[in-house]
C-alpha cells in the first residue's frame, strides 16, 4: 500500500506484494531484420560456431519436415517438432561444454544434433530397428546417448527435473567442473517435480541451468490458464535463484545468456533458472491439431518472429553467409534425411532377447521366466504379431 512507512527494510502497516511488484526484463540482442540493438553485448562467438549453430538449425527444420511427413505417411508413429524454437534449443546447447550433462524434454532434438548425434541414428530411434541405441524401446523422439552426455528422455512430465538436480549435485562432488543441463516447458512446470527439483537445487547449491522454453501452451492450454503470476521466471527468485528471462527466439540472447549462467553455476556451484519466451510455430506433436486453440493470424504473427530467420539475416549482414550456401545447405539435408529414412525402415526390429537387457547386470530369474513365457505366447498366436516379432 502506497501509506506504507519502511524502516530498514520492515513495514508498519499492513502492505502486500503482488506480481507487478516484481519487474522481469526481457534479455534481446538481435532485431527481427538480422541486426542488433545499439547497446547490446553480443555473446562469445565467432564464424565458426556460428555456422555450427545454423548448420544445426538447418538440419533440424529438415528432420522436422521429412519426418512429420514420414509420419503422416504411416512410416513411423509419432513426431514432434522443434518448429520455432531452435533458437531456445540450439543457442544454450552451444553455451555448453561437450561433457555438461543434458536432461531434456522431447522437444529438444536440436541439442543431441548439436552434439553430433548422426542422421542415421535419428532414423534408427525413430523406427526402432536393431541399430537403435534404445534397443526399440522407447516411442520415437525419446533419444539417448551416453557418449554425448544426453540422458535418455522419458514421456513423463517433469521428471528430468529433479534428477537434474541430482546429477549436477553429482557432479559436484566428484569435482568436475561441468553442470546439468535440464529443458522443459512451461506446462512442465505445473507439475510437482519442478518445485521439489529447484527447490532441492537452490538449497543444496547444486549447479543445475533450469533451462524452461516458454513457447505459449502446454499442448491446448494457453499460458493464461496455467499460472496467475510473474510466468516462469518469477518462481527462480522465489526459490532464490539466479534467473533471467530472454528472448528465445534471439539466437544470440540466448548464447549469451546461457554461457553467463553456466560460468556463475561453476563459479558458485548453484542453480540458475532461465526462462525462454518462445512459441511453437507446428503442432505440439503429430497427435496435436492446434487450429482447435489458436488462430491463424496469431501464428502468422509469431513467423515473422522465425529464429532461424533471424540468425541468418545476422550471418548474412556479417558476411558469413549467403543465399546459394543456403539453399546447399538445405538440399544436403534433404537428400541425407530422405536416404537415412530409407535405409533404416528397412532394418529388422532388435532381437526380442535384448528386451531384459540392460535392465540389470544380468537378467534376473524373473526376467529370465517372463521373457520365456512371451516368446511362447507369440508362438502360439503368430498371426498377431508382427514378423519382427518373430526374431525368437
Amino acid at each position: 500500500m502506497s501509506n506504507a512507512t519502511t524502516n530498514n527494510d520492515t513495514v508498519h502497516r499492513v502492505s502486500f506484494l503482488d506480481k507487478a511488484s516484481l519487474h522481469i526484463p526481457t534479455l534481446r540482442i538481435l532485431q527481427a531484420d538480422g541486426t542488433t540493438y545499439e547497446q547490446a553485448v553480443l555473446p562469445n562467438i565467432d564464424q565458426e560456431l556460428a555456422n555450427k549453430i545454423y548448420d544445426t538449425c538447418v538440419f533440424t527444420r529438415v528432420l522436422d519436415e521429412r519426418m512429420l511427413g514420414a509420419q503422416r505417411q504411416g512410416r513411423i508413429s509419432f513426431y514432434m517438432t522443434c518448429t520455432g524454437e531452435e533458437a531456445a534449443v540450439i543457442g544454450s546447447a552451444a553455451a555448453l561444454d561437450d561433457g555438461d550433462v543434458i536432461l531434456a524434454q522431447y522437444r529438444e532434438h536440436a541439442a543431441l544434433r548439436y552434439r553430433g548425434f548422426p542422421t542415421e541414428q535419428f532414423m534408427n530411434q525413430m523406427f526402432s530397428n536393431e541399430k537403435d541405441f534404445g534397443k526399440g524401446r522407447q516411442m520415437p523422439i525419446h533419444y539417448g546417448s551416453q557418449e554425448l552426455n544426453y540422458q535418455t528422455i522419458s514421456s513423463p512430465l517433469a521428471t528430468q527435473i529433479p534428477q537434474a538436480t541430482g546429477v549436477a549435485y553429482g557432479l559436484k562432488l566428484q569435482g568436475k567442473r561441468n553442470v546439468a543441463v535440464c529443458y522443459f516447458g512451461e506446462g512442465a512446470a505445473s507439475e510437482g517435480d519442478f518445485h521439489a527439483g529447484l527447490n532441492m537445487a537452490a538449497v543444496l547449491k547444486s549447479p543445475t541451468i533450469f533451462f524452461c522454453r516458454n513457447n505459449g501452451y502446454a499442448i491446448s492450454t494457453p499460458t493464461e490458464e496455467q499460472y496467475a503470476g510473474n510466468g516462469i521466471a518469477s518462481r527462480g527468485v522465489g526459490y532464490g535463484m539466479h534467473t533471467i528471462r530472454v528472448d528465445g527466439n534471439d539466437m544470440l540472447a540466448v548464447l549469451a545468456a546461457t554461457q553467463q549462467a553456466r560460468a556463475y553455476a561453476l563459479e558458485h556451484n548453484g542453480p540458475v533458472l532461465i526462462e525462454a519466451m518462445s512459441y511453437r510455430l507446428g503442432a505440439h506433436s503429430s497427435s496435436d491439431d492446434p487450429s482447435g486453440y489458436r488462430s491463424k493470424e496469431e501464428e502468422a504473427k509469431w513467423q515473422q518472429h522465425d529464429p532461424v530467420k533471424r540468425f541468418k539475416l545476422w550471418m548474412i549482414n556479417k558476411g558469413w553467409l549467403d543465399e546459394a550456401t543456403d539453399a546447399e545447405l538445405h538440399e544436403k539435408y534433404r537428400e541425407e534425411v530422405l536416404s537415412a529414412v530409407k535405409t533404416a525402415e528397412k532394418l529388422p526390429a532388435p532381437h526380442i532377447d535384448e528386451i531384459i537387457e540392460d535392465v540389470f547386470d544380468k537378467p534376473t530369474p524373473a526376467l529370465k521366466k517372463q521373457l520365456s513365457e512371451l516368446k511362447e505366447h507369440i508362438n502360439k498366436y503368430p498371426n498377431a504379431y508382427p514378423k519382427s516379432a518373430g526374431r525368437i
